[in-house]
C-alpha cells in the first residue's frame, strides 16, 4: 500500500485552497448550479491537484478522516424519524389545533405561526419544520385573505430561529455541536432563553410590519382532513420512540454516546416499530414496501444535503491540511490582540471583544452565504482561539452560533429553509421576491443579533443565571402584550 500523501503548507497551497473555497461561496450565493455540484466540483479539483502537481492539497486519506460522521448520521437518523411521523398526520394535527385556538383574530393568528414553528424548530431541522408548515400557512392565508408573505416570512424566520436553540435544530448547530464536543444540554442552557425573547421580538415587530396586511384578513376556516390522525398507534409508539432519543441527547454526559448514536437506535427502533406494526394488518408483496423504510431512505432522507455536507468537510480538510486555517486563525488571533492592547482590555473585555466580532462577522457573512459552508470553515479557526485565549472561552462557540443562525435571516439566500419557501412559493404561483425578503429578513437579523450581543456581555460579566433571569423577565414584559382572555367564548387580546 503506498504511503499516504503529507499535504504542504507553503503560501501556493493555501492560496490555491482558498481561492477554491471563495470560488465554492461565490456560486453558491449566485445559485448558478446545484450546491452539490458546487462541492462534488470544487473536490474533485482539489484532487486533481494533488494528484498531479507538486501541490498536495489533501489526499484521499485525509479527505476519509476529514468526514465527520457524527454529523452525517445524526441529520439521516432525524430525517428518518420525522419520516415516519410524517405519515401519523401528526403535524398536520398539530397546525390545525392551533390555529382553531387564534379565535379568528388575524394577529393572533400570526403569533401563533410562529410560536408553533419556532419551537418545532428547536426539535426538527428547519427545512423540515417549514416543509411541514408551509402547505397550512399557504391554506390559511387562503381561507382568512392574508398575504401569503406576510405569514411565509415570518414562519420562516421563526423556524431559523427555533432552530438556533438547540443542537439539532440548525444544520450550523450540529457542526459546532460536533465540532467543539458541545452537549444536547449545554445548548438548551445557554441559547434558548435568549432564542425565547428573540421570539416574542419577532411575534412584536411582524405584527408591526404586517399590521396593514393582517388588518384586512377575515376569520378563516381550515380543511376538516387537516386535522386527521391517520395512524395514532405508530404515533403513539413514534413519540415514545422519539422521547427516548431526547433522553439519549441530555444523558450523554454520563453515557459519552455522540449524539448520533441515540439518535440512529431510535430511527432503527423506529422504523421496525412502523414495519411490524404494517405487517399485522396488510399482506407482505414480492413489490417494494412503500410504506416502511425503503420509502423514508428514498423520500425523508434529504441524500443531497448530506452528499453535500460530506463533501463539504473534505473541502474544509483540505484548509485544515495545508495550514490556511493555522494562517486565518493567527490572523484573527493578531486583530484580537491588537484590539486588546489599544483598548485596554482586561481578559473578559478581550472575550467579550472577540464574541461580539465573531458574532457580527458571522451575521453578515452568513446573509451573504449559506451558513453551513461558512460554519465548517471556521470552527477550526474558533478551536484555535478557544486555545489561546483565557476566561470563559465557550462564548465564542455561543458567538458563532448565534451569527451563523441569525445571518440566515438576512436574505433569501443565507438559510436552506428560506431558500425551501421561496421555491414552495414560486411553485404554488406566489412569487416572493429577493428584495421582499431580504427587506423583512434584515430588520430582522439587526434586531436579533442586537438580543444576541446583550446576551454576550450578559453571560460575560453577569453569569447564566441572571441571565436566564433577565430572559424571564424579558417574556414577562412581553406577556402583556399577547395576553388572551376567554370572555364570552371569544380570544381577546389585551394590549400590551
Amino acid at each position: 500500500m503506498p504511503p499516504e500523501l503529507a499535504a504542504t503548507q507553503d503560501p501556493i497551497s493555501q492560496a490555491i485552497v482558498a481561492v477554491v473555497i471563495v470560488g465554492v461561496f461565490a456560486l453558491l450565493a449566485l445559485e448558478k448550479a446545484h450546491r452539490v455540484l458546487i462541492i462534488f466540483a470544487a473536490v474533485a479539483l482539489l484532487w486533481l491537484i494533488t494528484y498531479l502537481t507538486p501541490y498536495r492539497l489533501v489526499s484521499f486519506e485525509a479527505a476519509h478522516r476529514a468526514i465527520d460522521l457524527n454529523v452525517i448520521l445524526l441529520l439521516a437518523s432525524m430525517m428518518a424519524i420525522v419520516g415516519v411521523l410524517k405519515t401519523t398526520g401528526v403535524f398536520g394535527y398539530a397546525v390545525v389545533r392551533l390555529m382553531e385556538r387564534s379565535g379568528g383574530s388575524p394577529g393572533t393568528l400570526l403569533a401563533l405561526v410562529i410560536w408553533f414553528t419556532g419551537i418545532l424548530s428547536a426539535f426538527v431541522d428547519n427545512v423540515t419544520t417549514v416543509i411541514f408548515v408551509y402547505p397550512m400557512v399557504a391554506a390559511i392565508a387562503g381561507a382568512t385573505g392574508i398575504p401569503l408573505a406576510a405569514l411565509a416570512l415570518p414562519m420562516v424566520i421563526a423556524s431559523n430561529l427555533g432552530g438556533t436553540a438547540t443542537l439539532i435544530g440548525d444544520p450550523p448547530n450540529i457542526l459546532i455541536g460536533s465540532g467543539a464536543g458541545l452537549s444536547f444540554g449545554a445548548f438548551i442552557e445557554n441559547l434558548t432563553m435568549p432564542v425565547l425573547i428573540m421570539l416574542a421580538v419577532c411575534v412584536w415587530f411582524s405584527r408591526r410590519y404586517y399590521r396593514e396586511q393582517i388588518a384586512h384578513g377575515t376569520a378563516g376556516k381550515l380543511p376538516a382532513d387537516a386535522a386527521v390522525i391517520t395512524q395514532p398507534l405508530l404515533l403513539r409508539w413514534g413519540l415514545a420512540i422519539t422521547a427516548l432519543v431526547f433522553v439519549g441527547f441530555f444523558t450523554h454526559p454520563l453515557t459519552g454516546m455522540p449524539a448520533a448514536v441515540p439518535a440512529a437506535i431510535g430511527a432503527a427502533l423506529l422504523l421496525l416499530t412502523q414495519d411490524l406494526l404494517y405487517l399485522r394488518t396488510q399482506q407482505e408483496s414480492h413489490e417494494e414496501r412503500i410504506h416502511g423504510i425503503l420509502n423514508v431512505i428514498e423520500r425523508d432522507i434529504e441524500w443531497p444535503t448530506l452528499a453535500f455536507f460530506a463533501f463539504l468537510f473534505i473541502a474544509v480538510g483540505a484548509a485544515v491540511e495545508t495550514g490556511l486555517i493555522d494562517t486565518m486563525a493567527r490572523g484573527l488571533e493578531r486583530f484580537i490582540e491588537a484590539g486588546r492592547a489599544g483598548l485596554g482590555l482586561s481578559v473578559t473585555g478581550t472575550l467579550l471583544f472577540a464574541g461580539i466580532l465573531i458574532l457580527w462577522v458571522s451575521g453578515l457573512l452568513s446573509a451573504l452565504i449559506d451558513n453551513i459552508p461558512y460554519v465548517a470553515v471556521t470552527i477550526p479557526v474558533i478551536a484555535r482561539l478557544v486555545g489561546h485565549l483565557q476566561g470563559d472561552t465557550e462564548i465564542l462557540w455561543w458567538a458563532l452560533a448565534l451569527g451563523a443562525c441569525l445571518g440566515g435571516n438576512g436574505t433569501a439566500i443565507g438559510a436552506s429553509a428560506n431558500v425551501t419557501v421561496i421555491g414552495l412559493a414560486d411553485r404554488a404561483g406566489q412569487h416572493i421576491s429577493f428584495r421582499e425578503f431580504t427587506r423583512y429578513g434584515s430588520a430582522m437579523t439587526a434586531i436579533t443579533l442586537l438580543i444576541a450581543t446583550l446576551f454576550i456581555a450578559a453571560h460575560l460579566y453577569v453569569g447564566k443565571l441572571p441571565t436566564l433571569l433577565g430572559g424571564m423577565t424579558g417574556l414577562a414584559l412581553y406577556g402583556g402584550t399577547r395576553l388572551m382572555r376567554r370572555r364570552g367564548g371569544r380570544v381577546r387580546e389585551q394590549p400590551g
